[in-house]
């Protein structure tokens, strides 16, 4: 995807694979792809592709390669002779057999993470790495196939997309996990003592999001090494998702400038300092390699001029929520008439609430003050039904205001299409349960729905045709 046709007016929907109703990369996936059709949409947005770590976080992943075995239908067993399969290996050898030991490794050593193996193979050591090459040869050519089957099926997925008009919108977290194949196979690139613990870790300073901050746990990058390699580790791993989706969003962008330092020590957030980062350094060098940049930023949170520099420096699209847009500051960048078209406009996030779930939480007095911004002041909220009413009117204006705005894309989850509730919501940050686990049914897709988006697809200007 190219910077042109990111300034095409679109509308896309937020919906991770996980929330198909099979789950998986099915057949629902080739039904979704003619509902967004039916409706007009043109840009599909997912959450990170990877293997989530423990739980079903899929911005906390064992890889930053490797795809979802559990994304996977059933596929047949391996057969090396398959066109493509040693070519994929080749190509992918980089990270693929890593990835594939590692998984061995976890499996042998009672999933315990890699920092409390035995040394031979917490440090990799050659004559341990060599025998591994010999016993576990086997398991690593089934996993390697697996991810092959699952290469097969998203390029094939891509491709029906392209078909129909449909552009591929990814996700990739900024920071690693610390059980990682990535801190295993490299630990000179991240921040680790040399029993190969955390000397400092990832996290936010208190925000909307939690009053006191967020401690990711993540590894912070050793940035100095990186520099010296090239950038090489970076380098991959963008190309590799370029190669899965035509435009991909760095999570948490504002770390490539500054990142919050938080002594591993420290069991909050909230005693941590800002660090300046190399990302100017970085983006140039992506840029020189993939030769364009393809790349949204979510530049949501704290916000500096010098983040906001950044973004434009590499001509980067940045993030509206309206969620965010209900204040006394009319400069609030989440504001509709704030938006601009370098900008990917929100009505809600993964993070957020559903806009119906975030409606309803709030108190009588936000609830008139929301209804006089967006002007529905004849509605009530002084009954259950009527508050009802009122909250689907107040989904469908933000979805409106959304695809009106000046934005050049435009995306709304399914939930807020579907007008669901807190419990259709994706993800409560800061919280450890009952987060990734929603997914809609096909009997909550109906004709009305769909051809109802269509129609304010269209007037919004939004609607990409085939012919162009």
């Amino acid at each position: 995807m190219n910077s042109d046709d990111f300034y095409e007016r679109r509308a896309g929907l937020l919906l991770h694979p996980t929330s198909l109703p099979s789950g998986v990369l099915d057949r629902d996936v080739e039904r979704w792809l003619g509902v967004m059709v039916d409706a007009g949409i043109s840009v599909w947005q997912v959450l990170p592709l990877g293997e989530p770590k423990g739980g079903l976080s899929p911005y906390q992943c064992i890889s930053a390669f490797a795809m979802n075995p559990a994304l996977l239908p059933d596929y047949p067993e391996i057969d090396k002779t398959v066109p493509g399969y040693i070519e994929f290996c080749t190509r992918n050898h980089g990270w693929l057999y890593d990835y594939a030991l590692f998984k061995v490794l976890k499996q042998m050593h009672d999933d315990a993470p890699w920092y409390d193996w035995p040394d031979e193979w917490k440090f990799r050591q050659p004559h341990a790495m060599r025998r591994a090459f010999d016993d576990f040869r086997d398991y690593v050519a089934e996993l390697s196939w697996e991810q092959f089957q699952l290469y097969q099926r998203w390029h094939q997925i891509k491709r029906k997309a392209h078909d129909k008009n449909i552009l591929l919108f990814g996700d990739i977290p900024l920071f690693v996990a610390h059980d990682s194949v990535d801190v295993w196979a490299h630990p000179e690139q991240f921040m680790l003592d040399q029993d190969g613990m955390l000397t400092v870790v990832t996290g936010v300073p208190p925000d909307y999001y939690s009053a006191t901050g967020q401690r990711w746990g993540n590894p912070h990058y050793n940035w100095e090494v990186m520099r010296r390699e090239n950038y090489s580790w970076w380098l991959a791993r963008i190309s590799h998702q370029i190669d899965q989706t035509d435009l991909v969003r760095i999570d948490h962008f504002r770390g490539l400038e500054s990142a919050w330092v938080i002594d591993a020590a420290c069991d909050t957030a909230i005693d941590g300092h800002w660090e300046k980062m190399p990302g100017d350094e970085l983006l140039t060098r992506i840029h020189q390699d993939v030769g364009h940049l393809p790349i949204v930023a979510e530049d949501l949170g704290i916000i500096t001029p010098e983040v906001r520099a950044l973004r434009k420096k590499h001509h980067l699209p940045g993030m509206a929520v309206l969620q965010f847009g209900f204040d006394e500051h009319e400069d609030n960048p989440h504001k509709p008439h704030n938006i601009d078209e370098d900008t990917v406009a929100y009505t809600g996030t993964h993070d957020n609430d559903t806009t119906k779930g975030w409606f309803n939480s709030l108190n009588d007095s936000d609830k008139k003050y929301i209804l006089e911004t967006l002007d529905l002041r004849g509605y009530s909220i002084d009954s259950s039904q009527s508050n009802a009413d009122t909250a689907d009117q107040v989904v469908d204006k933000l979805i409106d205001d959304a695809l009106y705005s000046k934005a050049s894309l435009c995306v709304v989850p399914l939930q807020d299409c579907l007008h669901l509730d807190s419990d259709a919501r994706m993800n409560t940050p800061g919280t450890a349960h009952g987060n990734w686990e929603w997914s809609f049914t096909w009997d909550q897709i109906d004709v009305e729905m769909t051809a109802d988006m269509r129609i304010r697809v269209e007037q919004s200007g939004r609607l990409i045709r085939k012919d162009g």
